[in-house]
């Protein structure tokens, strides 16, 4: 017991900090699912993390209403500015919200009777244990689980194949995006607000372009291809720095050669679920027989075997037919075809 004692005594702010990076992970790991590569997530990290600050410095705010208030406000922002640049894809949107990013940065050292400057906020209640962590992490994995399995989910996954197509099947492309980044959004600011009643001290630089180039590496090195990627990634870059502290002066370059490496042998990730399949010989092929005898691919319930993996090849069922179509009743699913 002793031992244990010890051992959070040393690394108990690693483990919360890796808890927090895992939530940064999921919040992007969610914009991707959509098929956009923003990177603002630093920047509603920083939002919700010296809104929180400020509701129980200055207003003697509760916890959970900080908590709260971390999550609301970059969620507001991320309305206002997703209007403009949900318009964008690609390097475009990645420029945009840089660039927003920089803004935010710019806004809080200029403020310095709210924010406290470059000098930052310091003195900041240590609110945060490790079940809020714990807590938030898994209520977040389910959240995002069960949206990976309804329609809204699928629907990022047509999006993210082909936005025409997903488009001409009815999908509302634009409300979609506006969803993934709002969402994305309040899960950066509730990583946020607790990282800031854990650390006591805030300041612009931890919300920079460096934090959000990390963030992006942490959803990239574990894989996007399911929620067990990002997590993954956020435990790597958190610990891996902290393992290799025993080579000095060397530890960085060694901590950039294992990522280096890690991308170039393991492109979609470490954690790929096709690659896993084929390692395993447990490929899945459909055959007509796996079908019912109507030839129609029946949809199933969710399974757990969905949170860990993600199809990115699934066809757009039929939830997302023109909804004059639906009503007429003229949608009929197309039968799988057997190969001659």
């Amino acid at each position: 017991m002793d031992s244990l004692q010890n051992f959070w005594d040393v690394y108990g702010n690693l483990v919360l900090t890796l808890g927090t990076n895992a939530l940064l992970a999921l919040s992007i790991w969610l914009t991707l699912d959509c098929g956009m590569l923003a990177v603002a997530n630093a920047a509603f990290m920083g939002i919700g993390a010296y809104a929180s600050a400020l509701l129980t410095m200055n207003y003697g705010a509760p916890f959970s209403v900080a908590l709260a208030g971390g999550m609301v406000m970059p969620a507001i922002v991320a309305i206002v500015i997703g209007l403009p640049v949900i318009r964008l894809s690609g390097v475009y949107l990645a420029m945009a919200t840089l660039a927003f990013g920089e803004v935010v940065r710019v806004f809080v050292l200029n403020t310095e009777s709210w924010t406290g400057g470059a000098m930052g906020l310091n003195g900041i209640p240590q609110y945060t244990q490790w079940w809020h962590v714990l807590l938030a992490v898994i209520l977040v994995l389910l959240v995002l689980w069960r949206v990976r399995a309804s329609k809204i989910g699928r629907a990022f996954d047509a999006i993210r194949g082909d936005e025409t197509a997903a488009s001409l099947m009815g999908i509302d492309v634009r409300a979609r995006k506006m969803q993934a980044f709002v969402a994305g959004a309040a899960i950066a600011g509730l990583a946020g607000a607790l990282n800031a009643h854990l650390t006591f001290f805030i300041s612009p630089g931890e919300f920079g372009f460096d934090r959000g180039v990390e963030i992006l590496t942490m959803a990239i090195l574990g894989g996007i291809g399911g929620l067990a990627g990002p997590v993954l990634g956020a435990c790597i870059i958190t610990v891996l720095p902290e393992a290799l502290r025993g080579l000095a002066d060397y530890r960085l370059m060694v901590n950039g050669v294992i990522l280096v490496l890690i991308v170039l042998f393991l492109p979609q990730g470490i954690w790929d679920p096709a690659r896993f399949k084929r390692w395993l010989g447990r490929g899945r092929v459909i055959h007509r027989d796996a079908v019912p005898g109507d030839g129609t691919l029946s949809h199933q319930p969710a399974s757990w075997e969905s949170f860990f993996a993600s199809d990115a090849s699934a066809t757009v069922p039929s939830d997302f037919m023109n909804e004059a179509d639906r009503n007429q009743g003229k949608h009929s699913s197309a039968p799988f075809e057997s190969a001659p």
